[in-house]
């Protein structure tokens, strides 16, 4: 059975393999100093793939989780310098006037060079914890670089998702005003033979001129869309001719077969492979460690140590140098310090039992989230299943009603009525395969899969 941290190895290796992909892309968005680089241009298509592999190399929410593993690095090669020795030079040089001396002969200049190594051999087991401490806040931060990578990326699925939608709704509303048009146009050509009155004109002009908003709201909503997308993906190069480029969404929001998740099974699967959760179980065992390091401070400390002077003294008309060794061992035990060390243990403590409520709360957001993704993706799947049937129905009923007004048996009214219910459900259904398909990132998410971009990869 694999353990939590080689489960993380794996991914962090999967990681690697999904970071790979931007090395076939064209150009780098940044240059080797971190900078934009101004020479990067919008690429001409654009699909989900390519918009999950961007970002997982330029997000900035994922880069600066991996600059907070770099920090934790550096915390640990601080802490365990005290578990090898130190070493340390000294020099001083100083003028007096001999009246002053100290020295059996009196001399006006004294200089000395000194170099001393120090090992701690005792420390209460502080340093130790202290280490293992730094340890699991490393493991805690590659957690946490994780966590980020998953909710970062289910992100990007929701806006790129989101570009479609908005992209598929301009096509909707660019039909139904076309078929205004030509309906308008055929009431007219009625009219011209004296077959309709002018209120049908009339009437045929308002449902047009009423389809015009909604097309000049989607393409806005499109716009936007593309920003919130350019934002979460972290294409921050918006200079030169980048700024009007749009690329070419390339991608259908229409979903595959139904996936299914037994509840039980994925609240399982949450508890036990959700990094947010993991991450906040090694912070509670590094508190553990911290605990440790504040009791230390009521042992010993104990340190070997060595050290080498070179010593030199003298007058205008002579002078002399001395030099030697030096080595014993260092002892310090607080005996009272004033209740410093009891008021840092409480406060480990404390920290600790904060970390352990940590963890039941957001287990129990967990459990909540899982259950909440649940029920949404099992309603998506129904409203799919349903807009499919009233879309063809709606397109059917369109049909017979432009026959049936053909042979004089409907009115007017029928067709645009029939017209705009056939709108509506085109535009329910496109938002029912919007809400499934993140629904079904967002559960994947919920229980603590990585996206299937990364594994896949």
């Amino acid at each position: 059975m694999p353990t939590k941290f080689s489960r993380l190895v794996t991914f962090t290796a999967l990681l690697c393999l999904g970071t790979a992909i931007l090395s076939a892309q064209p150009a780098e968005p940044f240059r080797s100093d971190g900078q934009p680089d101004p020479d990067y241009a919008v690429p001409d298509e654009l699909n989900l793939d390519y918009a999950l592999a961007f970002a997982l190399d330029n997000n900035h929410a994922i880069r600066q989780a991996r600059e907070r593993i770099r920090q934790q690095e550096g915390v640990l090669i601080e802490i365990r310098s005290a578990q090898i020795p130190n070493v340390t030079a000294g020099a001083n040089y100083a003028r007096n006037d001999e009246q002053v001396s100290q020295s059996v002969v009196p001399t006006d200049r004294n200089w000395g060079v000194n170099l001393q190594a120090t090992q701690v051999v005792y420390a209460g087991g502080g340093v130790a914890a202290a280490v293992k401490s730094a340890s699991l806040a490393k493991e805690a931060a590659l957690l946490d670089l994780q966590g980020t990578i998953n909710e970062q990326l289910l992100l990007v699925r929701t806006r790129f998702y989101a570009v479609l939608l908005t992209q598929q709704r301009i096509a909707v509303q660019e039909e139904n005003v076309k078929l205004l048009e030509e309906q308008l146009k055929d009431v007219r050509n009625r009219f011209e033979a004296g077959a309709v009155s002018n209120f049908e004109v009339l009437r045929a002009e308002v449902a047009l001129a009423n389809g015009r908003p909604a097309l000049i709201s989607a393409r806005n909503a499109w716009r936007v869309s593309i920003e919130e997308l350019r934002q979460v993906l972290g294409f921050v190069n918006a200079a030169g001719h980048n700024v009007a480029k749009v690329p070419d969404f390339v991608g259908s929001l229409e979903p595959g077969p139904e996936v299914t998740f037994d509840l039980r099974d994925a609240l399982a699967a949450a508890r036990s492979q959700r990094p947010e959760l993991q991450r906040l179980e090694k912070l509670e065992t590094a508190g553990l460690e911290q605990v440790s390091v504040a009791r230390s401070g009521y042992q010993p400390q104990v340190a070997l140590f060595g050290r080498y002077d070179w010593l030199g003294a003298g007058t205008s008309g002579a002078s002399f140098r001395r030099e030697g060794w030096t080595a014993g061992v260092q002892a310090q035990w607080n005996i009272f310090d004033g209740r410093a060390t009891a008021g840092r243990v409480a406060q480990t403590k404390s920290q600790l039992m904060q970390t352990r409520l940590a963890v039941e709360e957001a287990t129990l957001a967990i459990d909540v989230e899982v259950r909440r993704a649940h029920s949404a993706l099992t309603e998506a799947w129904e409203l799919v299943d349903a807009s499919g049937k009233v879309v063809e129905q709606a397109t059917e009923a369109l049909r017979l009603a432009n026959v049936r007004y053909g042979a004089g048996t409907a009115t007017q009214l029928d067709v645009l009525t029939s017209q705009v219910a056939l709108t509506d459900a085109r535009l329910n259904q496109l938002v029912a395969y919007y809400n499934y398909n993140v629904a079904l990132a967002a559960m994947r998410k919920a229980i603590g899969q990585a996206d299937p971009f990364v594994t896949r990869s």
